[in-house]
């Protein structure tokens, strides 16, 4: 995956009026949602929250999947001069959505909440298509009506987090805790619900927990550090992009201290922690792909469509962490729909 870094001083030196022409030479369909496309060449525009092995997962599949679906379908997906990373900046991520909307891009893909949310508001009045990647929770969100029906121009894809199955396997993999951490960054949405969901758990098994927040790899490593004085047996963290960031920063300090990290994505324990549980990513970058091309392709509306959410039965098992922590994984084995083993590494092959 080409890397894209976005410069503010270069937007502000283009000029504004930049309009790109459109280059389709079909339209998308017909009203029975038939496709006439051939030929047609469509400018995708990619925004990247931040650089994690997570969301790298999902934009590496996503081009490779519209590459197939150029072939398949007999269009050109662009995507390359229109991919960019806003590296966890707000105001960054404002001027690359700006700066695709004057490209005339035909549609945008926001990968996770934060980023999606600032293609939502940047075309209220144009309506340019979404189609979001990596959105825990659209609804409440405000991205879209119901995840059934979107009713405006934004749709995509859901990692929504099975927050009980987590702590399921935390138990199950020891009976006897007595008092959790959660690790999470407040200001992430993604985040809001599970934590919500993992106190309800805690409170109705009667487990004492402790929370602590960062919003930068400085402020996480102090949480994992209080967590630990705290004298925490285990800590969950949801599917956090900030968290994920700092992964492969913290996760020998929960080693060393004898506790096992509990995440809400498979890219948690690439990193190092113990155990991800949630949806494939790979899979989810190649369904984003192929809502992109219901969109442009064969004229279905972002309206209509309704959000994909994965099945999220996969557990991803750091076996290093696992030899490191002394812990039997085969207990939990048979508690997932899917399970996969794999070794400390900051990205996915």
């Amino acid at each position: 995956m080409k890397k894209r870094f976005f410069s503010i001083l270069m937007v502000m030196a283009m000029t504004a009026a930049l309009v790109g022409c459109g280059n389709k030479s079909a339209d998308n369909g017909d009203a029975n949602g038939n496709s006439d496309a051939a030929g047609a060449v469509y400018k995708v525009g990619i925004i990247q929250y931040v650089d994690d092995a997570s969301l790298n997962q999902i934009v590496t599949n996503l081009e490779s999947q519209l590459d197939e679906l150029s072939k398949e379908k007999g269009v050109t997906f662009e995507y390359e001069d229109y991919y960019y990373n806003g590296q966890a900046d707000s105001t960054t991520i404002n001027q690359i959505v700006t700066e695709l909307i004057n490209d005339d891009v035909d549609i945008l893909v926001p990968i996770a909440t934060p980023t999606a949310m600032i293609c939502q508001s940047a075309t209220e009045d144009n309506q340019i298509p979404v189609v979001f990647a990596a959105v825990s929770d659209p609804e409440a969100a405000g991205l879209v009506a119901s995840n059934d029906a979107p009713g405006a121009n934004v749709t995509g894809t859901s990692d929504a987090l099975n927050t009980d199955a987590v702590f399921d396997l935390m138990f199950e993999q020891n009976r006897d805790i007595s008092k959790v951490g959660l690790l999470y960054d407040k200001g992430q949405d993604a985040s809001t619900g599970p934590i919500k969901a993992a106190k309800a758990y805690l409170d109705a098994a009667g487990v004492e927990y402790v929370e602590k927040t960062g919003t930068t790899n400085d402020e996480v490593m102090l949480a994992a550090d209080a967590l630990i004085a705290e004298d925490v047996e285990a800590v969950f963290t949801p599917t956090d992009n900030t968290i994920m960031t700092a992964e492969l920063g913290i996760y020998e300090k929960f080693i060393d201290a004898g506790i096992p990290h509990y995440c809400g994505a498979d890219s948690f324990a690439l990193n190092g922690a113990y155990l991800g549980y949630g949806v494939n990513y790979a899979t989810l970058g190649k369904e984003t792909a192929n809502m992109v091309a219901e969109v442009l392709v064969d004229g279905k509306n972002p309206a209509s469509l309704p959000v994909k959410t994965l099945d999220n039965g996969t557990a991803t098992v750091n076996t290093e962490t696992a030899a490191a922590l002394n812990l039997d994984y085969e207990k939990i084995r048979d508690m997932c729909d899917g399970f996969v083993e794999v070794q400390t590494s900051e990205e996915f092959e």
